[in-house]
């Protein structure tokens, strides 16, 4: 009689350890305004998860700070699973260099990375700047006058841009925006020169706005006339990497299921084909692997770091 319990105890415990994740809508808190990168994956991540589990992502977008606001409440939201924060490199890194926001880049617990957008350096399609030359000359020419549009301060936009600036030797005036949403506007709207964004926002905006170099190492098929910035003579392939956090107090357990949902999700062929189509390189850092990821990540991060003065 013992025994039956015994096992049957067991069976209920091994039961509970594998019970299938999620069971029910988690929330997605995206730390950027609406219409960016993060926020287009989110929505549609959700909707794999919608179709994978039968369960459905609520996303939230929580801009402020370049995204310090949500990465800051990150360790106070609940740690069941059920909320998780969009994670962003090299904003993780560098942020918390300046020591101006809430917040450490060791406070921070990625679970899983799965895409990479490389920098792009854009202008409207009726720029008067038809050539990565012709922006570089002006910019020459009259000192601090061209304005770059990037999202968020001390993020993959404003490091591309500070990259920019010193290799090209140059000096432009950065305008940091809440979201690429916001800097969309923006460009479009005359109310800055050029910008700094992704592949992405180009196959997005393809009628809209021309893009001048890629941080690529090799042109992309959906741009075959764009120059790489090596082409150009620059040291520079490099860009943003977008992923999940969950507080630091959730569960082991729970983190390893949250990083293979969002890898069952990141291999659904037609959603990894929609990433694809759409300028994204998905990519599939697991929870496993996220400790040597990270400490590659700051290594390759600090020299521009220093040479932007957050580091002494």
């Amino acid at each position: 009689m013992h025994k039956v319990i015994v096992t049957t105890l067991a069976s209920l415990v091994a039961s509970a350890s594998f019970a299938q994740y999620p069971e029910r809508a988690v929330n997605y808190v995206i730390p950027f305004v609406p219409g960016g990168e993060s926020d287009i994956t989110a929505r549609l991540q959700g909707k794999v998860s919608s179709k994978l589990t039968g369960k459905e992502f609520i996303v939230q977008n929580k801009a402020g700070a370049g995204g310090a606001l949500a990465w800051g409440q990150l360790n106070s939201m609940p740690n069941d699973g059920y909320t998780v924060v969009g994670s962003n490199l090299p904003h993780l890194i560098l942020q918390p260099l300046e020591g101006q926001v809430p917040y450490k880049t060791d406070d921070i617990v990625n679970v899983f990375f799965f895409q990479y957008t490389a920098d792009a350096l854009v202008v409207s399609a009726d720029s008067p700047y038809k050539t990565f030359a012709e922006l570089m000359t002006a910019a020459k020419a009259n000192p601090d006058k061209i304005t770059v549009a990037g999202s968020g301060t001390n993020s993959a936009n404003h490091m591309a841009y500070q990259r920019l600036g010193l290799q090209g030797k140059v000096k432009m005036t950065y305008i940091p925006f809440k979201g690429t949403g916001d800097l969309t506007t923006a460009l479009l709207g005359k109310h800055v020169d050029a910008a700094m964004s992704y592949p992405t926002f180009a196959v997005a905006n393809r009628e809209k706005i021309r893009m001048l170099a890629v941080a690529t190492q090799n042109r992309l098929p959906q741009f075959p006339n764009v120059p790489t910035f090596k082409e150009l003579g620059f040291d520079w392939v490099d860009g943003a990497y977008r992923g999940i956090a969950v507080p630091k107090s959730t569960p082991e357990a729970t983190r390893k299921q949250i990083s293979d949902l969002f890898l069952k999700i990141n291999n659904d062929p037609d959603f990894r084909k929609q990433m694809l189509d759409g300028g994204f390189e998905p990519i599939d850092i697991t929870y496993e692997k996220m400790p040597e990821f990270m400490k590659q990540r700051t290594a390759e991060t600090m020299p521009l770091a220093k040479q932007m003065g957050l580091v002494k």
